[in-house]
């Protein structure tokens, strides 16, 4: 990819060749071992999705000046979308959400079954952090940070404690303040560290980084806002319905006023992009881009 950091957004041919570089890395990291295991990693992780984390952490590093999307870079992005893949396994399972369907598929323990779907997932986290460990291009330093942050993000006072607190608080009644402290930490968590990957590949300054908290933490509670509206809609490679009894902010405020909700969090996400992005907009651009483009789908 040859993409200079000093241009304000990509064409979509361009953040296409970024997903493809993403896959193709993706595909280099799990490769078919020949047993179930490792199948499963695979079609947990290469089915084809949105790779909005990873997307999101390549952008931002070249908004804040990195002039190439190195392989370190790409490592990092890889092992977000690990994660996120290892989440989204384990969350689907029946002694959780019980989901059926995912990326338009079958989930994986539809697929391969509930113990070779809990081994892949632990799988794909040890790989995720072992491909931080010994990313290219990267200070010594920068990686051990790296691991903390990630670290931080899955554990019990991240997505794990965002799983517990829906599972065992999502269908009694709640206020719109917990539903939100739930919210940060099934989703905002993964997109702060993201951000923070990006900032530490960037050698951004601890200011620069604190921005980025900020800016994370509204485009999560925006994109759990519209994964909540998405609940009921056809045609989003999910389960419909999955919420039915839970206690969502579509259940407690409404649809309209989860729609201007989710609006002011990028309003607020946009001041926060202000402080940071001194060499494009790239990032900015192509959030709001994909957030209208999934919003006319409601309409």
């Amino acid at each position: 990819m040859s993409l200079t950091a000093e241009k304000s957004f990509y064409s979509d041919s361009e953040l296409l060749a970024m997903r493809e570089a993403v896959n193709l890395r993706l595909d280099c990291l799990l490769p078919l071992s020949g047993d179930r295991v490792s199948a499963a990693m695979r079609e947990g992780t290469l089915t084809p999705g949105k790779r909005i984390r990873p997307l999101l952490l390549l952008l931002m590093a070249r908004d804040m000046g990195c002039e190439r999307a190195h392989a370190g870079l790409l490592d990092l992005a890889c092992s977000v979308e690990m994660i996120h893949a290892a989440s989204l396994m384990l969350d689907d399972i029946p002694c959780m959400d019980n989901a059926r369907t995912r990326r338009g598929r079958q989930t994986i323990h539809l697929q391969f079954g509930q113990d070779v779907a809990i081994l892949a997932a632990v799988a794909l986290l040890t790989k995720a952090f072992g491909t931080v460990a010994s990313a290219e291009g990267l200070s010594a330093g920068c990686r051990a940070e790296a691991v903390a942050e990630l670290s931080a993000a899955v554990g019990l006072q991240g997505l794990v404690q965002g799983q517990y607190q829906d599972l065992s608080e999502g269908a009694t009644q709640r206020s719109g303040e917990a539903i939100t402290r739930t919210n940060d930490l099934k989703t905002s968590v993964l997109f702060e560290a993201s951000l923070q990957l990006a900032a530490l590949a960037a050698d951004a300054s601890p200011a620069v980084s604190q921005q980025l908290r900020h800016i994370a933490r509204e485009l999560g509670q925006a994109f759990q806002l519209l994964d909540d509206l998405s609940d009921c809609h056809d045609g989003t490679g999910k389960d419909i319905n999955q919420d039915a009894g839970k206690s969502t902010l579509v259940a407690l405020l409404g649809v309209d006023e989860v729609h201007q909700r989710l609006r002011r969090h990028l309003e607020n996400a946009d001041h926060y992009f202000d402080g940071v992005c001194h060499h494009g907009q790239a990032t900015r651009h192509f959030m709001h881009s994909w957030f209208n483009q999934q919003l006319a789908a409601f309409r």
